[in-house]
């Protein structure tokens, strides 16, 4: 599915300017993607967290649509509820439109703290989109390990030092996970590929019921980049296969880019502060090990999606 880039211009911002995100802020930067491309009207609900507290501190808000903060484990199942009620007030011919919904969260919402909410949203077949603006760390609340952070990232929780260097577990699956559930869409992307991204909100809000989107949105603090590489090194992890972009659509799966030139995984780490002490030589075991599994993970994914290496 292409976008139409003339009739998305034309379409209002529903995340306003104002909010208090850093300067290139990769969660921002998914959120306004998701909007724009999103079809009204449209409500949206967004867990504790990063986007939550730069775009509605109190009495302020950076939403121009209905807009509802759940905590930090429930924004699908807050969500969940509020696609019933339409359901409800639909029947009874109290509303007319149709509405779309949207729940957003963090990795931290969305791998730990809430999975087995969503999980259970899944399961029951809402008509809703659930969306990951996957930062790799609890970025809120000072950088703290996620099951999405990487191998050999420095975090406050896993930090580096003369014993371990960073992270020693690799990052969960979770879009995997999610396409176990047997959901009609799920699909990750970037916000480097703007087009893709937007594509793909606008693919999942045609289905009949659930749908999950993982986006890579890089925080500049927790990954240590300057804000102006915020999008490059976005486009780097893709590069690299560390983050496929890819699509399951009805059990069916696609792979949506592959690199004329598959690069390796050190070129995505280097350029960022919190993979510093793993690209010393001592360290380079970590850097080993992190290709293999990315190869492992992309060879998988080849084979699912029936390309060819």
């Amino acid at each position: 599915m292409a976008i139409n880039l003339k009739e998305m211009s034309k379409k209002p911002e529903l995340i306003r300017p104002g909010h208090r995100a850093c300067a290139g802020c990769g969660g921002t930067i998914a959120l306004r993607l998701v909007m724009r491309a999103s079809k009204t009207p449209v409500v949206a609900s967004c867990a504790t967290g990063c986007m939550e507290v730069v775009t509605t501190i109190y009495p302020y808000t950076a939403w121009d649509c209905s807009f509802i903060h759940s905590a930090f484990e429930n924004s699908a199942p807050t969500m969940s509820g509020i696609e019933s009620a339409w359901n409800i007030l639909n029947r009874k011919g109290k509303v007319k439109d149709k509405y779309y919904f949207i729940a957003f969260g963090g990795d931290g919402a969305t791998f730990d703290i809430g999975m087995q909410a969503i999980s259970g949203v899944l399961e029951r077949g809402h008509r809703m989109l659930y969306v990951c603006y996957d930062n790799q760390a609890y970025m809120n609340t000072g950088t703290q390990r996620s099951s999405a952070t990487p191998l050999g990232a420095n975090v406050t929780t896993a930090p580096s030092g003369k014993v371990h260097k960073g992270k020693e577990q690799y990052d969960k699956n979770l879009t995997e996970i999610f396409a176990a559930h047997n959901v009609p869409y799920v699909a990750q992307a970037s916000i480097h590929d703007f087009k893709d991204l937007m594509a793909k909100v606008q693919k999942a809000q045609e289905k009949d019921g659930p749908s999950f989107l993982n986006i890579l949105a890089s925080c500049n603090r927790g990954w240590r980049v300057k804000a102006e590489h915020a999008v490059e090194t976005c486009r780097l992890g893709v590069e690299t296969c560390s983050w496929p972009l890819y699509e399951i659509d009805e059990g069916e799966y696609k792979l949506n880019y592959k690199p004329k030139e598959k690069l390796p995984v050190s070129e995505w780490i280097k350029t960022q502060g919190r993979f510093k002490q793993i690209m010393e030589p001592e360290n380079r075991h970590v850097v080993d090990a992190m290709q293999e599994e990315v190869d492992r993970r992309w060879e998988k994914l080849l084979q699912k999606c029936g390309a060819q290496t």
